[in-house]
């Protein structure tokens, strides 16, 4: 067991450098193993191209005639937009498959392992599960619900703060947590703020990593009466990856402004007299969107709470204080009365990133 997880866990490594690329597919890498040396590897490395047995096959040094294939993810035995690659791997005589987990879309579970083992290969499964399993947290809820997975992010000072007295905000968090948001911002296909956000800040909510290809993504302004001014930074800037989500309280001579930018507009129902979120978030799944980050405010981040559409939540701990009783928290809204009805996280991870600390949990 201990040989082959070395194996799998090399995979994963290999899977890794596809974050960001190939959503809404999940993250697969491939190791063939022959007379106890790799002979080839690779990875899936962007939507549409091929998959990671077939790089791995592609790249070996030698010829891959009775070796043993390493990968990640279950592989595929149907006709998506590149050939199965069980037929890929009975063609060249590969001899036994090590899989890590079974493909959880529920259609075609167990399927490859099933199509190799009727075709005399040596199979197994169940490598390292865990570890793949977050890895591909966001193709899962995806790949099972339709719906994307929602990362709520905050920054706070260590008094609960996103801002001073004066909304003064940049910087709550030190620079090497800036940088872990910009490699969360690479991994998702959204990221979502309110409109407060926008005419505070004026974000340019794309993505910024030094010395890496860098992928923007959709940026989603929620703003149920598109307060959202023309010469904000979102709309100068990439306005074809930025979609409005309003209402019908929104003037149309303004929504057409947008639209005659390259901006995208999406009129959704109210709700509470705010744009009604599990309808937005539905929307945005039905686009192929697999995966939000939600990055403020906090109207935005109770709302989003409240409504159960947030899966994950990051949060970033400054130390310092700012005081000020009129300083904004990280969740504003109506808040919750009472304690036993607060929302918990669950599988908690806590780390030191830079001088901040940073809280990983799950929302169930």
């Amino acid at each position: 067991m201990e040989a082959l997880n070395k194996y799998i866990q090399r995979a994963i490594t290999l899977a890794k450098r596809g974050k960001g690329w190939v959503n809404p597919n999940p993250l697969v890498g491939a190791v063939l193993l022959k007379d106890n040396k790799i002979i080839g590897e690779g990875y899936h490395e962007f939507f549409g191209g091929p998959h990671a047995e077939v790089n791995a096959i592609r790249n070996a040094k030698e010829d891959v005639a009775g070796s043993t294939l390493f990968v990640t993810l279950e592989p595929c035995s149907h006709q998506g937009k590149t050939p199965p690659c069980t037929d890929l791997i009975l063609e060249k005589k590969i001899k036994k498959v090590v899989i890590g987990i079974l493909d959880p879309n529920p259609l075609v579970n167990g399927k490859g392992k099933k199509f190799l083992l009727d075709h005399g290969l040596e199979v197994t499964s169940g490598y390292l599960e865990e570890e793949i399993l977050r890895m591909n947290e966001q193709f899962i809820k995806f790949i099972k619900s339709g719906k994307p997975f929602c990362i709520l992010k905050t920054a706070m000072t260590l008094d609960g703060k996103i801002a001073t007295v004066a909304k003064e905000s940049k910087w709550i968090s030190g620079k090497e947590s800036r940088k872990f948001i910009h490699e969360l911002r690479q991994q998702v296909s959204a990221i979502m703020v309110g409109i407060n956000t926008v005419l505070i800040d004026d974000p340019l909510l794309n993505t910024r990593r030094e010395r890496k290809r860098n992928k923007n993504s959709l940026k989603v302004i929620v703003d149920t009466t598109a307060r959202l001014p023309i010469e904000s930074k979102v709309l100068t800037n990439d306005p074809q990856l930025t979609l409005i989500a309003t209402s019908c309280r929104a003037d149309k001579a303004k929504l057409k402004q947008f639209e005659r930018l390259g901006a995208q507009v999406l009129v959704c129902p109210l709700k509470n007299e705010q744009v009604d979120l599990p309808y937005l978030v539905n929307s945005l799944g039905t686009m192929g969107i697999d995966s939000i980050l939600l990055e403020g405010g906090s109207t935005l981040a109770f709302s989003a709470l409240q409504e159960g559409i947030v899966d994950k939540v990051v949060s970033f701990i400054a130390p310092k204080i700012v005081g000020g009783k009129e300083a904004l928290s990280p969740v504003g809204g109506k808040g919750i009365n009472r304690l036993q009805d607060a929302i918990f996280l669950n599988n908690l991870t806590v780390k030191r990133v830079g001088s901040d600390v940073m809280i990983q949990g799950y929302i169930h």
